[in-house]
């Protein structure tokens, strides 16, 4: 394993800040959670949480947003080997439709953190709302660029998606979600205009392109 340059160590250490306060008040099974894939057409949502070791540091890590897919690919089997627990969750392109994006992305957090094998005492979540969440959490705008276990489940969160894409516009080639995994690019919206929809778009998010409503 690659030495870590002390650059990175008080990075990743800065990246701690939030698990180390809570640390320090009591808690120690920290989630962090994040989700992928609110803004594609097509779909579905997921959501990732993680719990890492205390003083765990991944070389590397950061919002996925910020990092090439051959690192996103990278990390998350560093991530699941790391973590004392993970999971993923996704909610469908139907559900999406009949609860709105906002309330299917409620429900895969909250599914992603029921599925962590280890029970979590405190939930970091990226955003600025969440709800039914039991556990006692916060909410941190951009976290997955300030908590390094949110920046881990956002990882997770977004190559799973990735791999669902890719692997499904093998089924619907005229897309071409391998290249824009779902996202309203001029070359997708031109592809639902000639060719109509397909099962896993979001209808909801379509009716500014055809007209069609709900």
């Amino acid at each position: 394993m690659t030495e870590l340059s002390i650059k990175e160590q008080e990075r990743l250490c800065v990246m701690g800040e939030y698990e180390t306060m809570l640390r320090g008040r009591g808690y120690s099974n920290i989630a962090g959670v994040d989700e992928a894939g609110r803004g594609p057409l097509a779909g579905p949502v997921y959501a990732a949480a993680v719990i890492l070791p205390e003083g765990c540091m991944i070389g590397g890590i950061n919002d996925s947003k910020k990092l090439s897919a051959k690192k996103r690919e990278q990390l998350f089997d560093v991530i699941c080997e790391k973590a004392l627990s993970y999971s993923i969750a996704s909610v469908s392109e139907k559900v999406i439709d009949e609860v709105n994006i906002l309330n299917a992305t409620y429900l895969a957090m909250n599914q992603a953190v029921n599925g962590l094998d280890i029970a979590p005492d405190y939930v970091l979540i990226d955003g600025n709302s969440i709800k039914g969440m039991t556990v006692d959490h916060m909410t941190i705008v951009k976290g997955d660029s300030k908590s390094i276990s949110i920046a881990a489940a956002s990882i997770l969160a977004k190559v799973e998606r990735d791999r669902y894409i890719t692997e499904i516009s093998d089924k619907y080639p005229q897309y071409n979600f391998k290249k824009n995994k779902g996202y309203g690019t001029r070359e997708h919206r031109e592809a639902i205009l000639k060719y109509g929809p397909c099962e896993i778009h979001r209808r909801t998010f379509l009716t500014k392109i055809t007209g069609d409503k709900k």
